[in-house]
């Protein structure tokens, strides 16, 4: 008779089985991303929501719902699928294209590249991109790839969105958060972080950042703190992990290149998604990777070509309904989802002014010292943050939502090494105008009725 695959006996000195004889688990059994406090802020607020249904929510920062219509997605296959046939695909090819599996890096690389080039000034081959299921995915295979010791570190801006910082922590890798100034990092402290990470023997890798309208504060970074960012990379050997899920929807006009269409040294790894400006449902982002990987017979692959085999083993390929739904939008668009998004980039700007004013209104000048509240004044994007006089934490988030109706997410779940104690996010993207002004406007009573504890 064979040996069992596990030998009951040792169990005991695994600490796993419990009184009663039967598997159990404690903290230190588990990795430290399973039970990291942090890494369960979305379920936290998620549930406070719900908990709390007749409150309004700044909590969240889902896109506007109120373009997407169930019977255009019909409409949307059709039209990727008469684009193929326009372009000479084989009715055999198509059908294994929808029905199989299908190459692992997707298959609407070229449509992907046309938009970015369109939208973005991003001129890269087809072959650099991959199609991944959203962008946190793409981190996450970016992250897989660059990291390969424990001694090396993720620079991160901070506050940063709790997306990377999951992923990071999920893989092992260390992070440093880099504390971002009004207009975004400047590039002074990221030298700085980077000299201190090599003075503790360590190697800073990579440096995550949201260059327009960050999630979670709002900020944008200047042309020329870009440019220096890029020397600086260049300098340093760094890659920039530039993720912009936000930048179509700011002012008409006040649009700056993103990194990556400045990128002449190829430090930049740019990570992008469709959820926001297209179909959040499809689950469809992408992840642009033109460095060049050398082989063994001497030639080179671009690096999203090998990142493949990562891809391979977390998702097998992006679906392909959805990549097709999100091609038909991009012919139809004849690739100028800038234009086709122009309405609801106003929806947003219209959001966004009326949570600016409804801030103004409650909070005049005169009373900014009195409650210890201030604000930013992002150009787009979905989130604005507000200071306050006292800990806003997840309890007094409860005690808002329970005693005033309104929440919202506190910004220390989103700082790396500690931060933003008294500093709150509010995202105005899913909320009608009248909801917002009602929102600010209950938020002002709890703020005013909490005294401050700063002093």
């Amino acid at each position: 008779m064979s040996a069992p695959l596990v030998d009951p006996t040792t169990l005991g000195e695994r600490g796993i089985t419990g009184p009663d004889g039967k598997t159990s688990f404690s903290p230190e059994h588990l990795h430290a991303s399973v039970v990291d406090p942090q890494m369960d802020s979305m379920r936290l607020l998620s549930e406070t929501t719900m908990t709390f249904p007749d409150a309004i929510s700044f909590s969240n920062g889902a896109p506007f719902d109120g373009t997407h219509d169930v019977t255009q997605l019909a409409g949307h296959l059709e039209r990727y699928l008469t684009h193929l046939r326009e372009s000479g695909v084989p009715e055999q090819r198509i059908s294994r294209l929808l029905y199989q599996y299908g190459p692992v890096n997707g298959f609407i690389q070229n449509e992907v590249a046309r938009n970015l080039k369109q939208d973005e000034g991003i001129d890269v081959d087809p072959a650099s991109i991959m199609i991944t299921q959203g962008a946190q995915e793409a981190m996450v295979i970016a992250l897989r790839a660059l990291f390969s010791s424990p001694d090396q570190v993720l620079l991160t801006v901070s506050p940063a969105y709790v997306g990377i910082v999951g992923a990071a922590k999920t893989l092992g890798i260390p992070l440093r958060g880099v504390l971002e100034g009004p207009d975004g990092l400047e590039p002074d402290a990221v030298a700085e972080a980077v000299r201190a990470v090599r003075a503790e023997g360590k190697q800073p890798v990579a440096l995550y950042l949201v260059p327009d309208f960050s999630n979670p504060s709002g900020t944008s970074l200047p042309l020329a703190a870009r440019r220096e960012l890029l020397a600086l990379a260049a300098r340093e050997e760094l890659i920039l992990l530039e993720d912009n899920p936000y930048r179509l929807f700011g002012r008409l006009g006040t649009e700056l290149p993103t990194l990556k269409a400045l990128d002449e040294t190829r430090n930049v790894i740019y990570l992008g998604s469709y959820a926001k400006t297209a179909f959040p449902g499809a689950r469809v982002g992408y992840l642009i990777a033109d460095q060049p990987v050398a082989g063994p017979d001497g030639g080179a692959r671009p690096l999203a070509a090998e990142l493949s085999k990562t891809k391979s083993f977390l998702t097998v390929g992006t679906s392909s309904l959805a990549q097709a739904v999100i091609g038909g939008i991009l012919v139809a668009a004849d690739y100028d989802l800038r234009s086709a998004s122009r309405a609801t980039a106003e929806v947003y700007q219209e959001r966004l002014e009326a949570a600016l004013a409804a801030l103004a209104e409650h909070f005049p000048p005169a009373d900014h010292a009195e409650h210890g509240v201030s604000w930013n004044v992002p150009g787009g994007g979905f989130f604005l943050m507000l200071s306050v006089g006292f800990e806003a934490d997840l309890a007094e988030m409860e005690r808002s939502a329970r005693d005033y109706g309104v929440s919202w997410a506190p910004m220390t779940m989103f700082y790396v090494d500690g931060g933003g104690d008294r500093v709150i996010r509010l995202g105005f993207s899913s909320l009608p105008v009248p909801d917002i002004r009602e929102g600010v406007a209950r938020l002002a009573r709890f703020i005013k009725d909490t005294p401050r504890t700063d002093r």
